[in-house]
């Protein structure tokens, strides 16, 4: 039997990287899924790999910092299949690259609006869904920049920290409610964002490797395993946790 059989599974970011690689093990684990991002071109093309691997699903355009959008995301999720069970708040930008004193506000507030507050958005209108079944669970994406410091990236190292404070929150706030809440934290993962920084800097190829103790960069489908599983049955015990998938970063 598979560990989402007749499950609702939504997945924002899902038009590449650890987004689309759940998308497919969702839809792997029985669940009908639907894909959100603001991108429709990837979009299109994950949901039609899921359907060609025999699963169901269908495509939501929503800008996650929007809360009209994001509103209407989980109305057609229910419109659609009737209920949402799993939800993997996974969108995301990385920012520029500037030192906190060099940091502009332009940047600080684009990566705040669509990393913090749209985890925020998502799981203000999902919970409302999910109360209302009187169950559910919800994945974060945050990162090891959530849990550790890194220069450069001021505003994306704030997000991802607030993101697990945020898990944590409202882990607590439904714990008694049927809803769980937990976070994954990716370590450097082999996405689109990091394929262009690796583009514009090529030296970041080796850096990116020798970080982590393992000796590569992280696969998008190693992200997805670990986010289904805390969708899963066999997560039931499991809420306000901050997963780490990093190749033994955080461990150094």
């Amino acid at each position: 039997m598979k560990s989402l059989d007749g499950k609702v599974a939504l997945v924002t970011g899902g038009s590449s990287g650890i987004g689309r690689a759940s998308a497919l093990v969702f839809a792997r684990e029985g669940a009908k899924v639907v894909v959100v991002d603001v991108l429709v071109d990837g979009s299109g093309e994950t949901v039609q790999m899921v359907k060609e691997r025999g699963g169901e699903a269908f495509f939501v355009k929503a800008d996650v910092s929007k809360a009209d959008q994001v509103e209407e995301m989980v109305n057609k999720t229910v419109e659609t299949y009737g209920r949402l069970d799993c939800a993997f708040n996974n969108a995301g930008i990385g920012g520029g690259r500037a030192a906190t004193a060099k940091c502009t506000e332009e940047d600080w507030d684009r990566v705040m609006s669509i990393d913090l507050k749209g985890v925020w958005l998502c799981m203000k209108y999902e919970i409302q869904q999910m109360l209302q079944q009187g169950s559910g669970v919800i994945v974060n994406t945050s990162s090891v920049a959530g849990l550790v410091g890194f220069q450069g990236t001021p505003a994306y190292v704030a997000s991802k920290h607030g993101v697990i404070g945020l898990t944590k929150a409202a882990a607590l706030e439904y714990a008694t409610a049927g809803i769980r809440v937990n976070a994954v934290c990716p370590g450097v993962i082999r996405t689109p964002m990091i394929d262009r920084i690796v583009t514009a800097r090529p030296q970041m190829k080796e850096v990116y490797r020798t970080m982590h103790p393992i000796g590569r960069l992280g696969e998008p489908e190693e992200i997805a395993e670990a986010a289904v599983w805390l969708c899963s049955d066999a997560a039931s015990f499991v809420t306000g946790h901050a997963m780490v998938v990093d190749g033994g970063l955080t461990a150094q």
